[in-house]
């Protein structure tokens, strides 16, 4: 079974608006909503479980045209990976260890079908999967974050994106097995699976999927939308 765990327990203070960004309204319905239909309509897909703040889970089921594969929720946690440890807490009473948990962010309304089968299907025979990019600008390193250091080697780095797929059980042992002041340091979700060891691919990563950080990246999104 493929699990797929949306977050959407961010408060969105680089955005300036009354709600969270991921509740934001553009054209008739909340940013969340373009997320979970993508993940929903996916055949690939067999259930789809969110992390967020109570208040938002009935306008979630209300809005949603077909929440059939909508499993459950979750409260969210102390920071992003705590918040994904409770989602994969609760999502462990339904699903078996071997299963596969997607982990994509609400705030990712772009995302492709061909993306999420591409990194369903490299996972298989692997402890995860994750969508990368290649940089384009020079990377340097500054000390002291004034002046530069040095350059970094460019071909030997990736962005990465979501959604990212883990084998479920595998996942959350390598989250269970670090300290609480680790977990709250984590900036991505594949590092408990690298500090554990576990072997993750990468499949090629989507420039359209981006993520909706800014009022820049707001705005992108509904230029799209008007477009389409």
């Amino acid at each position: 079974m493929n699990i797929a765990l949306v977050l959407s327990g961010g408060i969105g203070r680089r955005l300036a608006s009354d709600v969270p960004k991921q509740y934001v309204t553009v054209n008739g319905k909340m940013i969340i909503i373009y997320t979970l239909q993508s993940l929903c309509a996916h055949e690939m897909i067999d259930a789809v479980h969110v992390v967020a703040a109570r208040a938002w889970w009935e306008p979630m089921i209300t809005e949603l045209p077909d929440a059939s594969k909508l499993k459950g929720f979750s409260e969210p946690g102390e920071n992003r990976q705590y918040s994904i440890i409770n989602g994969l807490k609760d999502i462990s009473a339904y699903a078996d260890e071997s299963d596969v948990v997607l982990i994509q962010d609400g705030v990712r309304p772009c995302v492709s079908d061909d993306m999420i089968s591409d990194v369903l299907n490299a996972v298989k025979g692997h402890d995860g999967a994750v969508p990368v990019l290649p940089l384009k600008d020079t990377v340097y390193l500054s000390e002291d974050g004034k002046k530069l250091s040095s350059t970094i080697r460019r071909s030997k780095l990736l962005a990465g994106q979501a959604p990212e797929a883990f084998v479920l059980g595998r996942y959350l042992a390598a989250n269970n097995a670090l300290k609480k002041e680790q977990l709250l340091e984590l900036s991505g979700s594949a590092e408990p699976a690298l500090l554990s060891g576990l072997d993750i691919v990468t499949v090629s990563g989507d420039e359209k999927n981006f993520k909706i950080t800014t009022n820049g990246d707001l705005k992108r999104f509904i230029q799209l939308v008007s477009a389409q």
